[in-house]
């Protein structure tokens, strides 16, 4: 079953790129948005597995945009990628709760590896909660 990704990023061909690489080698579904206060609304439906959000952004940036989404569910992986990586804004990035911090320009392969490796990390989570589950139940 394909997965659904949200991708925010202030830059239009940004997001045309990366939805380019996606689906042309993977099954998952993409919905693109250049605002990511639609982002954020669009994430607390509940509808996406991942998503991948541009560190810099006008409005809400990546970093508050990721506590918005991991406040109201901890559960979807949110991969930061930017243009202005230091090691700062990494380690920031990933103490609020990001999946990976990946800095541009990137390689395509690096993108899809960690897409699949953040798909994995779900699916072990979801299994993880039903067997807490059957346990407790």
């Amino acid at each position: 079953m394909p997965e659904k990704i949200l991708i925010v990023d202030d830059e239009p061909d940004m997001l045309k790129l990366l939805k380019i690489i996606i689906t042309e080698k993977t099954p998952h579904e993409v919905v693109t948005t250049n605002n990511p206060l639609e982002a954020l609304e669009l994430s607390k439906r509940g509808t996406f597995d991942i998503v991948i959000a541009d560190l810099k952004m006008p409005g809400l940036d990546g970093l508050g945009l990721l506590k918005a989404i991991k406040d109201a569910n901890e559960d979807i992986p949110v991969i930061i990628i930017t243009a202005f990586g230091t090691i700062e804004s990494a380690e920031e990035a990933m103490h609020k709760g990001a999946f990976d911090f990946i800095t541009k320009p990137f390689r395509k392969e690096q993108i899809l590896f960690t897409l699949e490796k953040a798909l994995k990390w779900c699916k072990l989570q979801r299994e993880n909660k039903e067997l807490k589950a059957r346990l407790q139940g």
